[in-house]
């Protein structure tokens, strides 16, 4: 009687182990897209959704560039939309949203108000002819998801309203 009540369990085992053993490859879900590298998380895309109570209400942000070398910080009001060059540089800023109070549900990018309590620039660097940064410039939090830059550093230090 024990000799079987040990071979139900180490059969039991068994099977737990083979259902739930499966690799990660093995748990993708339906729907998403295969990743080219084993472990790699697939990257989502995600959405910007600027409310209506905060569109039209922001004319620009006020971006600073500080110059590593000289440690000599300029900074820039970019219209919402717009690009400015650096001068002497080969660095152009395009500003293409604010959000005043950022916030992320899933995969959206959204603001929870017109009140600048997380203020955020979705910005697009680019050098010469290459884009060497896509994401956002936080005015609270300057320091998450910072473009590292070997020569220059960039911060969103204000925001403009539409008047």
């Amino acid at each position: 009687m024990r000799l079987t009540v040990h071979i139900l369990s180490c059969v039991a085992l068994v099977g737990v182990f083979a259902l739930t053993g499966c690799s990660k490859k093995e748990e993708q879900k339906v729907g998403e897209p295969a990743t080219s590298q084993p472990g790699q998380m697939a990257k989502k895309e995600t959405t910007v959704v600027v409310p209506e109570s905060v569109k039209g209400k922001w004319k620009a942000v006020r971006i600073a560039v500080n110059d590593k070398k000289t440690n000599k910080e300029t900074v820039y009001t970019v219209p919402l939309g717009s690009s400015i060059s650096i001068p002497n540089t080969a660095l152009k800023i395009k500003v293409e949203n604010f959000l005043p109070h950022f916030t992320m549900e899933g995969t959206t990018l959204t603001s929870l108000s017109n009140e600048p309590k997380n203020p955020a620039a979705q910005v697009r660097i680019s050098e010469g002819d290459h884009e060497v940064f896509k994401g956002w410039l936080f005015s609270l939090y300057p320091t998450t998801h910072a473009f590292q830059h070997p020569l220059y550093g960039f911060s969103l230090v204000d925001f403009v309203p539409a008047n």
